[in-house]
């Protein structure tokens, strides 16, 4: 049986496997979480191109992030010492920033989350590197589609599984891999709580989606297997095929009516290419 938690801003932070319901005080920090997130997304994209070194990505969004007022959630989380995740082609998520060179033809997966006030926007999105195939296109593109077809199912009264399954079976329409080792995640005013959000699954399973409820929607799609291994850096992971890999992210909160995306980009960037 699912365990629901209503909360207001100035409960004590705590996991306690429950799934949160948050106020109206909530939903406006997350607002302003979620918008400097994206608002971070749009001003990378010039930087991104060939050439350049996921080190100095992470260098402009560090500088990007205390402009906004906010610290990076992930500097310093479980010993990590950057300010973003960086994937490239066949890695799923949890990229680390180094001194490598983003090559024409890429696709990288950037992954931000201020934390802003207390609250944590969590955010990501797949960049176009240069001239880049179609086959790769394809696959970021039907990426975007599965986040937004999985968007659509969060409303009051469907389930976790309504939303998994729309992601799942959209990209096995094209036949690509759905990323099981990884999930998406509740979120607020701490980085990751209940509920955990898959992207495969059976419709009408799962929580019960509920207004108050915040958590994030990152389906991680492979133009293979969805197979990963780690590496023995402890955090990259990688399709185990080699094949590419492409994620888009949004934070939501459900509303009375259906949810309310946090993370939309004020230039209204949405797939690739930008701008």
């Amino acid at each position: 049986m699912t365990d629901y938690q209503t909360v207001t801003a100035d409960m004590p932070l705590a996991r306690t496997g429950a799934i949160k319901l948050h106020d109206a005080t909530g939903f406006e920090g997350m607002r302003r979480a979620g918008r400097l997130a994206a608002h971070i997304l749009d001003e990378i994209t010039p930087h991104v191109v060939p050439g350049v070194t996921t080190a100095e990505l992470d260098a402009i969004i560090y500088r990007l992030m205390r402009e906004g007022g906010a610290v990076p959630a992930t500097l310093g989380y479980r010993g990590y010492a950057h300010s973003t995740c960086i994937s490239i082609n066949h890695v799923v998520c949890h990229g680390i920033p180094s001194d490598r060179t983003l090559k024409d033809g890429d696709i990288a997966n950037i992954d931000v989350t201020p934390l802003l006030d207390g609250w944590h926007g969590d955010s990501s999105r797949t960049y176009l590197v240069g001239n880049v195939p179609i086959k790769a296109r394809k696959l970021v593109d039907v990426t975007y589609e599965c986040l937004m077809l999985g968007i659509e199912q969060a409303k009051p009264g469907n389930r976790m599984g309504d939303v998994a399954h729309a992601i799942q079976r959209h990209a096995e329409a094209h036949r690509y891999g759905v990323v099981r080792d990884f999930c998406g995640h509740g979120l607020g005013q701490l980085f990751h709580d209940a509920p955990e959000v898959i992207h495969a699954g059976r419709p009408g399973t799962g929580p019960e989606l509920r207004p108050g409820m915040f958590f994030t929607i990152e389906p991680m799609i492979n133009i293979g297997r969805p197979d990963v291994k780690m590496l023995e850096d402890g955090w990259t992971a990688v399709t185990r095929d080699r094949s590419l890999s492409a994620q888009f992210e949004h934070s939501i909160g459900i509303t009375e009516d259906g949810c309310e995306i946090f993370t939309l980009s004020p230039k209204g960037f949405t797939k690739p290419p930008y701008g």
